[in-house]
């Protein structure tokens, strides 16, 4: 008797087990998925620029080329803040002292002999209105400035450049995905995952005039500043 009602609980417990076995056996379905790399763009006319701008100066002696430059810098500096430009867009971006050398004559063994020095000052200005930027180049040069370089135009404040750009990304993205899901004979069910990269500001090479405040100033070419995001994005999808 003992062993009859072992029996049935044994076999109770196997029947209690089984559907959670059978359950543990079926391994899970995974469906498909489509990955996708959507691309925006976004484009707008630059409203600030940066530039470098200094002065070179020679003497006999670095004491005598150290005082002129900075006599020159000085006069220089004080004729950007003139322009407009606060001292916070203002920044000395290289200085240095070097000597000049005269080589010697052909097959002569003498070593070079140090004929002057040279001293480079430069700063780096950003200017924040545009339409100044012909006017304040001309009066740079006026006062003194024989170097500048580095004009780059870009947006003060990119942020909804960048917005715009990734909603155009992720519009792209749906698009290819539709068109892939479409020719594929499969739909698209939900988004599993979205993923971004990019939306940093770049100068562009089409070049537009800059309206200039006399006929007299420097002629600027601001060009025009673009955006790139792209946007990858993953959907599961199932057969239609």
């Amino acid at each position: 008797m003992k062993f009859m009602r072992a029996t049935l609980c044994a076999t109770a417990l196997l029947a209690s087990l089984s559907p959670l076995a059978a359950q543990e056996a079926v391994p899970s379905v995974r469906r498909p998925t489509l990955t996708v790399t959507g691309e925006g763009t976004a484009r707008a006319a630059p409203d600030m620029a940066t530039f470098s701008t200094g002065v070179v100066s020679e003497a006999k002696t670095a004491r005598e080329a150290l005082d002129a430059n900075s006599r020159s810098v000085a006069g220089l500096v004080e004729a950007i803040k003139s322009a407009g430009i606060e001292p916070r867009d203002i920044v000395t971006s290289g200085f240095s002292v070097q000597p000049q050398y005269t080589l010697p004559k052909k097959d002569s063994s003498e070593p070079p002999r140090i004929a002057g020095y040279e001293v480079r000052n430069a700063v780096t200005v950003r200017v924040r209105k545009l339409d100044g930027l012909g006017d304040l180049l001309d009066k740079i040069v006026t006062s003194g400035s024989n170097q500048i370089g580095g004009i780059s135009f870009d947006i003060a404040d990119p942020s909804n450049l960048q917005e715009a750009a990734r909603v155009a990304a992720v519009k792209d993205a749906r698009h290819q995905a539709e068109v892939i899901a479409e020719a594929g004979g499969v739909r698209l069910v939900r988004v599993l995952a979205i993923s971004g990269e990019g939306a940093a500001p770049r100068p562009m090479m089409r070049m537009m005039a800059m309206p200039a405040a006399k006929a007299d100033s420097v002629p600027i070419e601001a060009g025009e500043s673009e955006i790139n995001a792209n946007i990858t994005i993953t959907y599961e999808i199932e057969p239609r």
